[in-house]
């Protein structure tokens, strides 16, 4: 039993390794390590009945993330980004720090409503890391500002991938995660906030005015406030009245709010274009999530997923907690969301059972998981940063190690989390 399922191991580790060294995407190189995983299980045949269901695995995750990414993309499209930036810098220019603190919170609107730090990138990052350059923020400081922050944005509640997929693997409610996951994603972005952007000159408005897109002339804060006003109702709704409201699931609550941001967008959208950038946008990651799911049924149809699960639950607590903060990130840098159910599920059943408050510990996991998306072999987060804001340095000398105090910081507080988790415990139920 344990040669067969460390084969299946140790397959998956070698195709993988081979994939990737033909230059295959990481969805591709999963894809590639599952089959052979599956062929070499199964003697020589094609499981197919599992490879899709496997990919059926995350469908609601997915439903989320693409619902969620084309709302906020009507949001910029209709120029409400635009608009909220230059509103911030219009009214805080003559206060470094509330001006700081508002750009914290618009960088964390996005990847919290869809869970990818990306999409936080690609919708406000530019634009604010446009004001953080004019307010004398040196070009290897901004992007690492604008990537901890996406990351944290990602951790943020409403919507962290990583806690709904390991807790939907052990059969755990996504309940009570909204406090935990704010206070550390906030915490986290506003130390990197100030402590690489806390000093430098006033915004030179004029200059960083001049760079910022005009929004519509009819743009204003109902166009802008009213579908997220929308959203938080609908989310909110069902724990306010649970007996009278139906489920209606973030995906359709994305969709509602989606009609109004269209209704009430100053311009003509052109949706299908919208939607159908969206759709491109997405696919690596939707593919990832999809690809996943393949990989974990293969899995555990092996039995290498009950190996991880019983090589994770029998090593010393003082080890966990020694190392879980190097080898979460390093794990989201080489599998990105897949470490959620493979490493995560093990670790709640193991917390537990130990008598940790399993809530408060899946949630500083899920906050230490975004901080690996700068590492490579992947690296999405941190390749879309230095992209999207054409950063010009070196990825490591400049780039990674400029965030290494920011992601220290944040893995230290996580840490003290999953520590004191029972002590802690007060912060569930939001």
């Amino acid at each position: 039993m344990y040669f067969h399922a460390g084969l299946i191991l140790a397959v998956i580790a070698v195709s993988f390794g081979i994939a990737k060294a033909l230059k295959l995407s990481v969805e591709l190189s999963m894809l590639v390590a599952a089959i052979a995983a599956a062929i070499v299980h199964s003697g020589g045949a094609i499981p197919v009945r599992h490879l899709v269901e496997g990919s059926f695995t995350y469908l609601d995750v997915c439903l989320i993330f693409i619902t969620a990414t084309f709302f906020m993309n009507l949001i910029k499209e209709s120029g409400g980004v635009a608009f909220l930036v230059r509103r911030i810098v219009t009214a805080f220019h003559k206060s470094r720090a509330l001006c700081l603190f508002f750009l914290t919170l618009l960088l964390l609107i996005p990847g919290a409503l869809t869970g990818s730090g990306a999409t936080t990138v690609l919708t406000v990052g530019t634009l604010v890391g446009t004001v953080l350059t004019y307010m004398g923020i040196s070009e290897k400081r901004v992007a690492a500002i604008i990537f901890v922050c996406a990351a944290m944005s990602a951790a943020a509640p409403p919507v962290n991938l990583w806690a709904m997929m390991a807790a939907a693997g052990s059969n755990m409610p996504y309940v009570g995660f909204f406090i935990p996951l704010l206070v550390l994603s906030l915490a986290g972005s506003l130390f990197a906030m100030f402590f690489l952007g806390g000093k430098g000159k006033p915004v030179e408005l004029g200059e960083a005015l001049k760079e910022l897109p005009e929004p519509p002339a009819k743009m204003n804060w109902i166009r802008v406030g009213i579908p997220f006003v929308v959203l938080i109702f609908l989310i909110m709704a069902g724990r306010i009245w649970p007996h009278s409201i139906p489920t209606l699931g973030l995906p359709f609550m994305f969709v509602v709010a989606s009609v109004f941001a269209i209704l009430l967008s100053p311009k003509k959208l052109e949706i299908l274009k919208i939607a159908t950038n969206t759709i491109n946008t997405l696919i690596p990651l939707v593919g990832i999530m999809i690809v996943v799911g393949i990989l974990i049924q293969i899995m555990a149809l092996s039995g290498a997923r009950g190996l991880i699960s019983l090589a994770v639950v029998t090593l010393p607590m003082w080890v966990l907690f020694a190392a879980l903060w190097l080898i979460l990130p390093v794990s989201e840098g080489l599998l990105q969301y897949a470490v959620a159910p493979l490493l995560g599920v093990p670790l709640i059943l193991l917390f537990n059972m130990k008598g940790m408050d399993a809530i408060i510990a899946l949630s500083a996991m899920a906050v230490m998981w975004p901080v690996g998306d700068i590492l490579p072999p992947t690296a999405v987060v941190g390749r879309a940063t230095v992209m999207e804001l054409k950063f010009k340095g070196h990825y490591y000398k400049d780039f990674l190690k400029t965030s290494l105090v920011p992601m220290g910081f944040i893995l230290l507080i996580t840490t003290l989390f999953l520590i004191f988790s029972n002590e802690l415990s007060f912060l569930v139920g939001g």
